[in-house]
């Protein structure tokens, strides 16, 4: 791999180079994640589904330490209201067209 600036060769592959700065690859944008309320994974407002799909983990967690913070901790209903208030509710998906099928041509007997 060779510097586009200054011509220096490295061994293996770098984000920059050491000698003059410049960018040696050019970064893959990911997709922000948003925090949003869960449309398919709601009991109540979506709010518990919406933190587990954020975070990756399983909805029957966040729900269990969701229901400790009520029970124990006592802001754990306070701070459910908040972000069912504060929280935006998951976009609409746009299902995929269907004209990929042919239309069945109609029978009649």
């Amino acid at each position: 791999m060779f510097c586009p600036r200054c011509g220096k060769e490295y061994a293996e592959r770098v984000n920059f180079c050491c000698q003059c700065g410049a960018a040696m690859c050019i970064p893959v944008p990911t997709p922000s994640k948003k925090l949003t309320r869960s449309r398919k994974d709601e009991k109540i407002a979506g709010v518990c589904g919406g933190f587990a799909e954020y975070m990756e983990i399983d909805s029957t967690l966040v729900r269990l330490l969701w229901v400790g913070l009520v029970f124990f901790g006592g802001w754990g209903l306070i701070a459910y209201i908040v972000a069912w208030i504060v929280m935006p509710v998951e976009p609409l998906t746009k299902p995929e067209p269907a004209s990929s099928a042919a239309p069945q041509p109609a029978t009649s007997h």
